[in-house]
């Protein structure tokens, strides 16, 4: 059956896009979500989107380039070594490149954005915080679906949404809370991403979260070229994977794997509109 990835970095994995395409259609992965994590990776992901029909774009500033613009922190997404600190007006210029992506009529998304207290210390959340906020309301400007990452961060990244007023389509990307947190987002309508870290054995949070999931809030994806799914850990992630995680996530709703991968498909196509 035919199924999305709903999240990947294609501009991050090996061998050229036609292989990585060629090698998931082979296993019934027919759709993917190129998510762009800064302007240069925005662009290329619209790019992309453009010539291949089967690959649709989000764009945004990630929430850890937002920090690193305005402050040259080194330890932000991007892994080009400390760049000069920029201010807020060169976050500000970010945000208008991505905008202007935005609007393009290939670009589903705005994302990936949110919050990362993991990695972004006190200094880097008020960037954090602006960035998210400005996406947010892009996201509903441009009537495309919000991506977010949310990292360590519920309570806020909730808090947030309610603040500003959750765009019609958000995407919860890579699906990290629990039970509880799963019925705020099913109450909510928000759509929960589970990625290959729903293999993992530490993992029964999140798979106590899939169980309660609603069936039409359910997506999949790779992230790739990270979480790969269990047997598979200490390689590249990549599309071709996904039946990996569907096989998994199907045993935790009890239902066939056939009958889940025809909803995710579906779902991710309502939750990109396209």
């Amino acid at each position: 059956m035919a199924v999305a990835d709903s999240h990947t970095h294609l501009d991050m994995q090996d061998g050229t896009v036609e292989e990585a395409l060629a090698k998931a259609v082979s296993v019934g992965v027919t759709t993917v979500v190129q998510v762009g994590c800064d302007v240069k990776g925005s662009r290329w992901a619209a790019v992309t989107a453009e010539a291949y029909e089967n690959v649709h774009a989000a764009v945004a500033l990630h929430p850890n380039e937002a920090p690193r613009i305005v402050h040259g922190d080194p330890d932000g997404w991007s892994r080009q070594g400390a760049r000069t600190a920029g201010g807020v007006g060169a976050l500000d210029e970010a945000l208008v490149d991505i905008d202007r992506l935005a609007g393009l009529p290939f670009v589903k998304a705005v994302g990936e954005t949110g919050l990362d207290h993991f990695r972004t210390g006190p200094d880097g959340i008020a960037a954090q915080l602006l960035s998210f906020r400005a996406h947010i309301e892009m996201a509903k400007r441009h009537g495309k679906a919000l991506v977010i990452h949310d990292r360590d961060a519920h309570a806020d990244v909730l808090r947030v949404l309610d603040e500003e007023g959750a765009p019609e389509r958000t995407v919860f990307h890579c699906y990290s809370g629990d039970a509880a947190m799963a019925e705020i987002c099913a109450r909510k309508g928000y759509f929960m991403s589970f990625a290959g870290n729903v293999t993992f054995k530490n993992a029964q949070p999140l798979r106590d979260a899939l169980a309660i999931a609603p069936l039409e809030l359910v997506l999949v994806e790779t992230d790739a070229p990270f979480l790969t799914p269990a047997p598979y850990r200490g390689r590249p992630n990549a599309p071709y994977l996904i039946p990996v995680t569907v096989r998994a996530m199907a045993a935790v709703k009890g239902l066939d794997e056939d009958v889940l991968a025809t909803a995710l498909a579906a779902n991710t196509a309502r939750a990109f509109d396209y």
